[in-house]
């Protein structure tokens, strides 16, 4: 999330708190229904990542979602039907991207994708001294783990910090997107030298 309340997402288009209103009134019109259906949408959505042995389940679902919200304006008037088909209907979509994807970090076949990959662990590792020290505690203890120690995890995090788990979500996704912006910077200054 940016510091303008806005969710970015890999596409670079932006979340906006509109987007994030419209996809709550149009699961139910009762605010805290609402937010109930979307946590169970948002849990769905992950065990279907996570039974197809996706690696980021939950960030996966988190991107279904988001989808679904900036594309509502349009779907809202002509969809009928359970809003939870046409997440499922995104998700699997969303899904085949993934799997697409290549793996990181991957075995590397030449030198060069030998250097490339140490280069974006040496911008890592640059970057995550950037973070506050709360921030890099935060961040290595939240993608740490792995499954359901993962889970059990974030879940003391989030009652250590005193948040949501959703909220404590949002705050690892605004740090890791930092540092995605620092990676990616500090790799296309390595590639100028």
């Amino acid at each position: 999330m940016a510091a303008d309340g806005s969710t970015s997402v890999r596409t670079g288009h932006e979340l906006t708190k509109q987007d994030f209103d419209r996809l709550l009134v149009w699961l139910d019109q009762d605010r805290e229904k609402a937010a109930q259906k979307y946590e169970e949408i948002r849990i769905r959505l992950t065990k279907v990542f996570e039974s197809r042995g996706c690696m980021t389940p939950e960030e996966l679902a988190d991107e279904t979602i988001d989808r679904v919200a900036r594309k509502l304006h349009e779907v809202v008037a002509t969809y009928q039907g359970e809003p939870v088909l046409y997440f499922h209907g995104v998700a699997r979509l969303v899904y085949l991207e993934y799997s697409r994807r290549p793996s990181f970090p991957y075995q590397p076949e030449s030198n060069y994708q030998l250097e490339e990959t140490d280069q974006r662990y040496d911008c890592l590792d640059e970057c995550l001294l950037r973070l506050t020290p709360g921030n890099r505690e935060l961040i290595l203890l939240y993608y740490g783990e792995e499954r359901r120690t993962k889970i059990d995890a974030r879940k003391t995090i989030a009652r250590r910090l005193g948040v949501s788990p959703n909220a404590l979500r949002i705050r690892a996704h605004r740090i890791k997107e930092c540092l995605g912006d620092c990676i990616n910077n500090c790799l296309a200054l390595k590639g100028q030298k």
